[in-house]
Formats: C-alpha cells, sequence, structure tokens
C-alpha cells in the first residue's frame, strides 16, 4: 500500500514539472503593453514620490534632473510610474533614464531605491 502511494505521488511530481516544462517562454524582446494610470494608483505613487522627496534636501550628492519643460516632466513622471507599478523593471527604468540624463545615475539610483522600499 505504501509503495503504491510513494508510485502515484511521484507521477503527480512528473506531471507537474512536465507542465511547467512545456510552457512557452516570454520572449524576452516581447514588449509590454502600457497601461494608464488609475485615480487610486495615482495617488498611491504620489504619495510614494512625496516621501522620496523628502529625503532629496537630506542628501549632498543629489542633483537635481533639469525637467524644466511639461514634455521632460511628463517623461519622466510616465517612466518612474511604469517602474512603480512594475510595467518596466529597474534595469530598464535605469537604461531609459540614463539615456536621456547619462549624468544622473546616482539620482535614478536613489528614486528606484525609494520606490522599491
Amino acid at each position: 500500500m505504501r509503495l503504491l502511494w510513494v508510485i502515484l505521488v511521484s507521477f503527480g511530481f512528473v506531471g507537474c514539472s512536465s507542465a511547467l516544462h512545456n510552457k512557452k517562454p516570454k520572449s524576452p524582446t516581447a514588449k509590454r503593453v502600457y497601461q494608464a494610470p488609475t485615480p487610486a494608483k495615482m495617488q498611491k505613487f504620489g504619495a510614494t514620490m512625496q516621501k522620496i522627496a523628502t529625503k532629496i534636501p537630506g542628501d549632498p550628492s543629489y542633483n537635481r534632473m533639469s525637467l524644466n519643460t511639461p514634455e521632460k516632466k511628463a517623461w519622466f513622471k510616465d517612466l518612474t510610474y511604469r517602474l512603480w507599478d512594475r510595467q518596466i523593471s529597474k534595469h530598464e527604468y535605469m537604461s531609459r533614464g540614463l539615456a536621456k540624463y547619462p549624468t544622473h545615475r546616482y539620482e535614478l539610483e536613489f528614486i528606484a531605491k525609494g520606490i522599491s522600499s
């Protein structure tokens, strides 16, 4: 009886593992579809950004990025929201951020760290 139970359980594991291995892996080049923020998510995102902003004055190494146009502000807000909402990875956030602001690695890391904590 015990042997029969062990055999049945082992077949169950084989069945489960083969089902996992038969799934198609996601393509590394597959694009994620942008999901616009809901009002509730924007409120939570805003609260997170406020927490991060309160830490900036106490950090002498932090140099503000020149987000001096509405387009730059919208780009930064969108990029940072997508990181916060896990629509993009930290690596993608850093890559896109450094493409526009190559001298602001520290600041981008600071914000990404604040989002993940």
